[in-house]
């Protein structure tokens, strides 16, 4: 018998459960049809919860409210869970950062936006408090972040889980990009995060917010004595609950007919004779005399008027200084950049043999200059800096062919590890 999870299907509180539930194998079912301040005020709401919040866990030995209790209890369905840490100390540090996310960025991020989105009364200086409190808050976070790809150990747990869902809120209404730029190892253990499988299926696409949304008036409560108001008056209340909602991309194909997916600039490109396919298919199949086949191959197969080459180098080298999150940093930018795979093939170098570790990388794209669409949705991108190489440079082009073969020494350096992505 499932258990059930009473919350709308845009809840971030609800999220907590529903991904703690993917990771433990646990059947959570969320209600059909919930209604924020309606179904939460029924008589059998309010005998699970007297207060009418949400969400709300039925259990065969009752219900649970509380949010991060909720996803606790489902954690504790599995035994030996890691998603609780294997230690003693390890489990208090979970414990740590689930109230430290509730406490320090969850309550601040709300203090930002509930005011300015018309939920509460908004007073300037109460929001510059707030502001203020949570740029302390991320600070510490983006500290600990610097030397940890995980909030505890080495895999995801709990903590994760609820820092991850209580930051999305503010990624996607209230933090842009000049906010978040601040910082960078927060930017990087989100974007990581929700993009993990368990958590993409229960979140979905995430979209940064690109602006701070502007101040609305305070929505005043109905008094009892009025009338009834015609349902015509009504519909704003009902408009404003929509804006504040999560949007759902199956409710946006009801609204109007699906309009034809545009067609990727680089697709307009005149043909090539380079097949990228080939390409790839070249480079995975040779095992042996690979500077003989797979090389002399590229660059037998190469249109530098269809495609062009690029170097890249990771600015904050400095940073690289634990092996373990070099990598992961280097897996997060490979996995972010699938949206990329038809027109692109990459080379990640990870280089040293102690700490700080050097990121080096090597990129053939489509066109001539880095996709524009890539440099928009692939955050990474900005921690590189990046130059276009000239094949007719002979020392240039020997580098771009040690990079592919994984050339070691290279530059008179032991490879960590060479990543590809094709």
């Amino acid at each position: 018998m499932p258990l059930v999870l009473h919350a709308g299907n845009t809840n971030k509180n609800a999220f907590k459960t529903l991904i703690t539930a993917e990771y433990t194998g646990v059947n959570v079912e969320l209600v059909k049809n919930f209604e924020m301040g309606v179904t939460n005020k029924t008589p059998e709401f309010l005998k699970m919860n007297p207060i009418g919040k949400v969400p709300v866990l039925e259990t065969p030995d009752g219900p649970i409210f509380e949010s991060n209790a909720i996803a606790r209890y489902v954690a504790r369905l599995k035994a030996d869970n890691p998603l609780l840490g294997s230690s003693l100390i390890d489990s208090a540090h979970i414990e740590q950062w689930i109230d430290f996310s509730s406490l320090e960025i969850d309550t601040n991020i709300l203090r930002w936006f509930i005011p300015r989105v018309g939920f509460a009364v908004y007073l300037p200086q109460a929001e510059e408090a707030a502001i203020a409190s949570l740029k302390r808050a991320l600070a510490a976070l983006n500290t600990h972040l610097a030397s940890n790809t995980y909030l505890v150990g080495h895999s995801v747990t709990l903590a994760d889980i609820i820092m991850t869902c209580n930051l999305t809120l503010g990624f996607s209404r209230i933090l842009s990009k000049s906010f978040t730029s601040e910082f960078p190892h927060i930017e990087r253990y989100f974007w990581t995060m929700v993009n993990i499988p368990n958590f993409r299926k229960i979140l979905g696409e995430i979209k940064q917010a690109e602006s701070v949304p502007p101040v609305q008036s305070a929505k005043k409560p109905t008094q009892s004595k009025e009338p009834a108001k015609p349902k015509a008056q009504a519909e704003p209340k009902k408009e404003a609950a929509k804006e504040t909602a999560k949007p759902k991309v199956e409710d946006a194909g009801e609204e109007e007919a699906p309009k034809p997916k545009p067609k990727n600039p680089l697709d307009l490109l005149p043909p090539s004779k380079m097949i990228l396919d080939e390409w790839k298919r070249l480079y995975s199949n040779t095992k042996t005399n690979f500077r003989e086949v797979a090389i002399k191959g590229f660059w037998d197969m190469y249109d530098p008027e269809g495609y062009s080459l690029w170097f890249c180098d990771y600015k904050y080298n400095d940073e690289n200084t634990v092996s373990f999150v070099t990598l992961n940093k280097v897996g997060g930018f490979l996995q972010r950049m699938d949206l990329a795979r038809k027109y692109a093939f990459g080379k990640m170098l990870i280089i040293g043999s102690e700490p700080p570790f050097k990121v080096k990388g090597l990129w053939l794209f489509r066109g001539q200059e880095i996709p524009q669409f890539i440099m928009d949705e692939c955050y990474d991108m900005e921690l590189y800096d990046w130059k276009k190489v000239d094949i007719n440079d002979e020392a240039q082009k020997e580098r771009v062919s040690q990079m592919i073969e994984d050339h070691e020494p290279f530059e008179g350096e032991a490879l960590l590890d060479a990543k590809c992505f094709k």
